[in-house]
Parts: C-alpha cells; sequence; structure tokens
C-alpha cells in the first residue's frame, strides 16, 4: 500500500463511521494494543486478508489519534503476528494526518491448505477465528472440520455406515446400476461382486457408504433423520410475518428417501407452490402454461443441494430447505462453498467435489450431468423465463440460492423507474439552477441549448425557456419582438 492510499482509506473510513469485512481500526495512541490476535487470525483465514489502521479512535467518531511510537508500534505488532501460527507477515505503511503518524498493517490470506491461522497461545480450537462484518468470532466445530476435510482430501460420502448391511439396500436398483456399469466397461465386468463394489464406493471394506445409503437404501432416513428435505410455503417475505389470523405455512411437507426419491417429490412439491399463468401464443394461438419460476431452474438447484451438501457428522442433522416466499424462492444446502470456490467463480471455474463418489452415482440414477452445468443452467432458465438473476450466496456454514419471482422483478424495474425520475429531477433542479446563473449575463438560445448539452433549440425553449419566463425567472431583453434572431434572455435579478 502506498501512502497516498492510506490517506484515502483513512478518509473513507472517516467518512463511512464504520470498520468492516476487511478494516479493523485500533487508536494505538497509547500503547500497542495487547490482543490483535483474533484479528490477525481472522484477516488470515479470510481470501481477501485484511488492513489493520493503527491511529484512529473509534470511540472519537474514528478521528485522527496518531500512534504512540511508529517503530515500536511495528516492532510489538510483528511479535504478536510471530505467535500465529502459520506466522503472519504483515506489511507496514506509514503516512502523516493533521500533524499525526498513522500506521496500516495490511495482513494477507493464508493458503486454504494452511487454514487455520491460530494463536499458538490458545491452540486451534480456541485460538482460530473467522471474520463476520466487522467482528472477530471463534470459528465452530464445522469450520474447523471443513477446513481439515479439504486439506486431507475427506469425502464424507464416501465414510462406511456402520449399521447399514447390503441387505438394507434396494437389490433391484443396485444390480441394475452393477449391470449399467458392467456394460460401459467390459474390463470392470470381470471383478467379483464384492471388489465391484468396492471400487463404485459402493461399500468399504464390505459396509455401504453413505453415499450408497442416499442413493439405495430403502429408507436412508432410518440412520439419517435429517438427511432430507423440508420445504414450506409462507404467506408473506419472511417466516413468521404472516398476516394476523392466518396458518404460519400455507404448505409444509417432509421429503424423504433416496435422493433420486427427493428430487422427484420436491418437484412435485414445487409445482402444486407455484402460481401458473396461462400464455395464449400469437402465432399458434396455443395455450401454454407458464409456471412462476422455470422447473428446470429448480432442480437443478435441488440436485445441488443434495449432491453438493455437506454430509459430514456435523451437518447430518440438518436438512435442505426450500422455502417459498410470496416474493421469491429460497433453498438451502447445509454446508459452505467447497474448497477454494467462491460465488463469484460458480458456472465458471470447475469445482473440487466434496462429495465425489454420490456424484458420480447421481449420473446414472438422478440424470445429473456432473459436467459443471447446473449454474449456467439455471442462470439460462431465469433469463428465458424473464426473471432476475438467481443469486447465490455463500452464508456462514450453509449455501442458499434464491429465484425471485415476477413480483419482485415489476417491484424492482417500479424501483428503478421512480429512481430514475427522482434522479431526472434532481438533474434538472440542477440544470435550472445553473441556467439562471448562466443566464445573468444575456444569452441567445443557441447558447443556452448548447450550455444545457442538448441538441435543439426548440427543445430548450419547451422544456427550459417558456417555463422560467412563466415563472418570472426569466426575461426577454427584446419582449415586443419574441420571435427575432436576436433575442436574448436573462435572469430576472
Amino acid at each position: 500500500m502506498q501512502t497516498v492510499e492510506l490517506l484515502s482509506l483513512i478518509e473513507e473510513i472517516q467518512r463511512r463511521k464504520a470498520e468492516g469485512q476487511t478494516i479493523e481500526v485500533k487508536a494505538a495512541h497509547e500503547g500497542c494494543p495487547k490482543r490483535l490476535y483474533d484479528t490477525l487470525s481472522s484477516f488470515s483465514n479470510q481470501d481477501a486478508g485484511g488492513i489493520i489502521v493503527f491511529g484512529l479512535d473509534e470511540k472519537q467518531g474514528f478521528a485522527a489519534v496518531g500512534v504512540y511510537d511508529l517503530q515500536d508500534l511495528q516492532k510489538n505488532v510483528t511479535e504478536q503476528c510471530n505467535q500465529m501460527e502459520p506466522p503472519v507477515r504483515a506489511v507496514f505503511t506509514a503516512a502523516e494526518l493533521e500533524g499525526k503518524l498513522l500506521c496500516a498493517a495490511e495482513i494477507p490470506a493464508v493458503d486454504l491448505a494452511d487454514r487455520p491461522c491460530y494463536y499458538m497461545g490458545r491452540g486451534r480450537i480456541k485460538g482460530s477465528f473467522v471474520r463476520v462484518g466487522d467482528a472477530d468470532l471463534p470459528m465452530t466445530d464445522y469450520e474447523l472440520y471443513s477446513l481439515e476435510a479439504f486439506r486431507k482430501h475427506l469425502h464424507d460420502d464416501e465414510r462406511p455406515v456402520e449399521r447399514a448391511s447390503l441387505d438394507t439396500l434396494d437389490p433391484d436398483r443396485l444390480q441394475r446400476y452393477l449391470l449399467d456399469k458392467r456394460l460401459e466397461r467390459p474390463g470392470f465386468a470381470q471383478l467379483p461382486e464384492h471388489q465391484a463394489l468396492e471400487m463404485l464406493n459402493i461399500t468399504r471394506d464390505g459396509t455401504p457408504t453413505l453415499a450408497a445409503v442416499m442413493n439405495f437404501c430403502v429408507y436412508p432416513q432410518g440412520y439419517f433423520p435429517q438427511l432430507a428435505i423440508t420445504a414450506v410455503v409462507v404467506p408473506g417475505t419472511e417466516i413468521g410475518q404472516q398476516p394476523s389470523g392466518e396458518a404460519r405455512f400455507l404448505d409444509n411437507k417432509r421429503i424423504e428417501g433416496t435422493i433420486q426419491t427427493m428430487v422427484e417429490d420436491a418437484m412435485v412439491f414445487c409445482r402444486r407452490s407455484m402460481r401458473v399463468q396461462t400464455v395464449i401464443d400469437p402465432e399458434t394461438g396455443r395455450r401454454q402454461d407458464r409456471t412462476e419460476y422455470p422447473l428446470e431452474a429448480i432442480r437443478e438447484t435441488v440436485l445441488n443441494a443434495l449432491i453438493h451438501r455437506d454430509y459430514s457428522p456435523l451437518t447430518e442433522g440438518t436438512p435442505v430447505q426450500i422455502n417459498f416466499f410470496t416474493d421469491r424462492l429460497e433453498i438451502h444446502s447445509p454446508g459452505s462453498l467447497y474448497g477454494r470456490m467462491t460465488v463469484e467463480q460458480l458456472g465458471y471455474a470447475r469445482p473440487d467435489l466434496r462429495n465425489p463418489a454420490l456424484a458420480v452415482m447421481a449420473e446414472g440414477l438422478v440424470g445429473a450431468e456432473n459436467r459443471y452445468s447446473g449454474i449456467p443452467t439455471i442462470r439460462r432458465e431465469m433469463a428465458a423465463h424473464g426473471l432476475p438473476e438467481p443469486v447465490f450466496e455463500n452464508r456462514r456454514n450453509e449455501f442458499v440460492v434464491t429465484l425471485y419471482n415476477q413480483s419482485s422483478a415489476l417491484a424492482f424495474s417500479e424501483s428503478l423507474r421512480i429512481l430514475k425520475e427522482q434522479s431526472a429531477v434532481r438533474a434538472d433542479a440542477s440544470s435550472i439552477e445553473s441556467l439562471l446563473e448562466f443566464c445573468r449575463t444575456p444569452r441567445s438560445r443557441k447558447e443556452i441549448t448548447q450550455f444545457l448539452g442538448l441538441k435543439t433549440a426548440g427543445y430548450a425553449m419547451e422544456r427550459y425557456i417558456r417555463p422560467l419566463l412563466a415563472q418570472g425567472k426569466l426575461e426577454m431583453t427584446l419582449p415586443e419582438k419574441p420571435r427575432s434572431s436576436h433575442q436574448q434572455f436573462q435572469t430576472i435579478r
């Protein structure tokens, strides 16, 4: 960071009077802050890193109070950075503002494979932090486990389910799947069945895996009650905000079974929960039913939620959620985005697979493509339906996809129209004020048209000059000859 960039950052902090996801402010005019490890940890554990600004006092409205001693401050901060694992390498920048020295420490992000960065004095579990807004919060057990699973390439869909046995799997469904694989790969057909099951990740040492249970078991929820879908229809825009006297949910269903069964039942629920509009084709005259949301987009979203959700022991108590509101449809999937994937990269970059065995099984059993085409399909279908872009959110411990309906699109368009009108009114007011100032010296039609940046003098006359004449704010220099080519207009003082 250059000095001018630091001064610009300080100006922005003072203007907003707030810290942020990547900004932390410390006074440091009476000494070096003693406890920086929570911020050092949280900044190191997020992809964007962060900046600690020393010399601004939040209690005084982020006024510049300066640092007690620039050299000693940097020395003490570096010592605290060295107490982190892995060690943090801060980059310092100093600047002078209002006669006071201020200092910034840029904290780089630690590579995902080396996270969490934690304070050695408290250990990995209690010394690891994550940034949420402007707060440094202790990492949850799930967040720590997710980092560990990625680093060690652990896949929970491949873990054996000790209570399960091959007898609890649907034999017809399992044999059809095995037959399809043998037909695809003649060499694979030579393997005995127990080896084939191991290679297909259906068993581990003879015990069914979680992926097998979710795809072939007669009743998967007998082992994992919450690996299901809860689906509700809410009579408002938020849960719990229903009109007085109405039920909390207009519809409420628990969807269970294998992944294929849950996808099919979820689509049935979504179809009956959506409004349907009948459209007449102007060319053919045929009637066509148009659902509130595109069915293909919903199916891809539900598939993604079930296939790519987190199946670790720490999240197996949380179901996938489908929430219909009056203006949108939300689908919640337990677990944040896996590995290095970010929301901005969704649909454009190839992600690491959290559940590779389950994803491969879903290709043959559910018709999932497993070609990274789900997100582009959702975007394309929403656009073809004339609906707003889908919103993807990587929240803490869950991933949420929001599809907005036509009512929200119309509301957005109306808000945009109002904003444009308000902007136009403000622009007109500004233009009129500037024009009156400009016309303190008499001006011709051509001069006024050029000043306003307009193309025709006729529009300038109709839109600005005549209304101002009628309001008594402008006057003609030749009132007896209103159409004279020498006519000019001046502001009435």
